[in-house]
């Protein structure tokens, strides 16, 4: 059963090339959603396999892929490009950082320096490469079933994790994959790391992603799409039997992933997506259901004959910041902004983040915005600020004047770009390979799709006067 993993995985890249050799790089996107989800869970396979040989090139096929479609869509173009704020905001972005990693800033060598660069900024890439293709020919909501399927087998598996009550990366040897490579020693009750488990040793669940926290985010990417595909122009939402499959199999996994910042925005999300679709009827069902477990919270906590006190410690010690995990947060966030606040133009890529952490000379990690202050300085934080303000902008106006695949595209990338806003206040979103690149390759194809609306727009106006 576990071959299957990396089967996929190399399958999908072989598919990738097949296609892209044939002239359609839009194979690059099956690769982004079958080969990605499962990148850690088929290379930690391999490696336990003793295969580790295999690992550099293994670990090679996302920016290889990458960097071919790109070159290959660069050289094939025969459209003129019109560029928008975000591209520039984005270029900017890119070859700022780029300066951080060649030149000796900070502590790390030059090897260093660029993979924490390109763990930062490589999505400047996978941006670049989906603006470069044509709208026109990229079926998004082909693409956006595939991704529901994927949450599909993602609860399959999860209920199996649950059923035998064991984590899939106990199966596979997570934990001696992540020393080899990240220097990472076991952690936890269950021998991984603490990530896999909450406070009182609740089982905190990956399927599979690399975990719990990826596992969560691609939870949030998969319910942003629901919402998407089956929300109708009219506002209505219909989703067919798969569409409810799907939105249950998000249920399950938001649950058992068992993540506070994840599951906030999961209600953030329909929050939003009913205020945007004008769905009262939510939005006074959302207030209610508030309401009441506040209500029945602060029952639950006033009782001296509580059943279960560990679920109330938990309650207590989240809601006054005294749980371990959220002082640590604060701990990395103090240390973090400190940090900026001292060296504003940053001490240099890899200085934090996950390559910090593997070196043990992480600084103000668990936090996507601090990480790429404390690295890169307070100018690289507003470039990426000014993207991500600029993305739910463009998205919430755009999503007005576009009809059915756009307007499916649209709204899925303004709930996305909401709903992680939170989780990347807690993690460092861009690490996760399969979030980043999914992510920011559905935002070029939205850029390129209101880049040619702009345009004809105002031709439009310009032939009338």
């Amino acid at each position: 059963m576990l071959l299957i993993f990396p089967l996929i995985y190399i399958l999908s890249f072989l598919y990738a090339v097949k296609e892209i050799l044939s002239g359609n790089s839009r194979g690059l996107i099956v690769y982004l959603i079958f080969g990605l989800s499962l990148y850690t869970t088929a290379l930690a396979l391999v490696f336990n396999f003793g295969y580790r040989n295999f690992l550099p090139v293994l670990q090679s096929f996302k920016e290889l892929l990458v960097i071919i479609v790109f070159l290959s869509c660069l050289w094939n173009l025969k459209r003129k490009l019109h560029f928008h704020f975000v591209d520039y905001a984005i270029a900017a972005f890119f070859f700022y950082t780029l300066l951080y990693a060649i030149l000796p800033i900070g502590e790390q060598g030059i090897i260093n320096r660029f993979i924490a660069f390109k763990t930062t900024s490589f999505f400047c890439l996978v941006y670049a490469t989906a603006r470069l293709m044509d709208p026109k020919t990229i079926y998004i909501s082909k693409y956006f079933h595939y991704i529901l399927l994927l949450a599909i087998f993602t609860a399959v598996v999860l209920m199996y994790e649950v059923r035998r009550d064991q984590h899939l990366q106990s199966l596979i040897g997570l934990a001696d994959y992540n020393y080899y490579i990240f220097n990472l020693e076991p952690s936890g009750n269950y021998g991984l790391s603490w990530t896999f488990e909450s406070m009182g040793g609740f089982k905190r669940f990956a399927s599979i992603f690399a975990s719990p926290l990826e596992h969560a985010g691609a939870t949030l990417i998969a319910l942003c799409v629901i919402a998407g595909v089956y929300t109708r122009d009219d506002y209505k939402f219909k989703p067919d039997l798969m569409g409810w499959i799907a939105l249950g199999a998000t249920a399950l996994s938001i649950i058992f992933a068992i993540s506070r910042s994840a599951f906030i925005s999961y209600g953030i999300i329909i929050y939003c997506y009913a205020i945007i679709t004008h769905k009262k009827w939510l939005l006074q069902l959302i207030h209610f259901t508030i309401a009441s477990v506040i209500i029945y919270f602060i029952y639950y906590l006033t009782q001296e004959d509580r059943y279960d006190e560990l679920m109330q410690d938990v309650i207590i010690d989240t809601l006054n910041f005294t749980h371990p995990s959220s002082v640590g947060h604060v701990l990395e966030w103090v240390q973090g902004i400190m940090s900026i606040y001292t060296n504003p133009l940053g001490i240099g890529m890899g200085s934090s983040g996950r390559i910090g952490g593997s070196l043990g000379e992480n600084v103000g990690g668990e936090n996507q915005y601090i990480i790429i202050g404390v690295q890169a300085g307070i100018i690289a934080l507003l470039l990426y600020l000014s993207i991500y303000v600029s993305l739910i902008r463009n998205a919430r106006k755009w999503y007005r004047k576009l009809t059915k695949k756009e307007r499916q595209l649209a709204l899925s990338i303004l709930l996305i770009k909401i709903g992680f806003i939170i989780p990347s206040l807690t993690s460092e979103t861009e690490s996760s390979v399969y979030i980043s690149y999914l992510t920011w390759f559905l935002t070029g194809i939205f850029i390129s799709i209101i880049s040619e609306k702009r345009l004809n727009n105002d031709e439009a106006l310009s032939s009338r006067s």
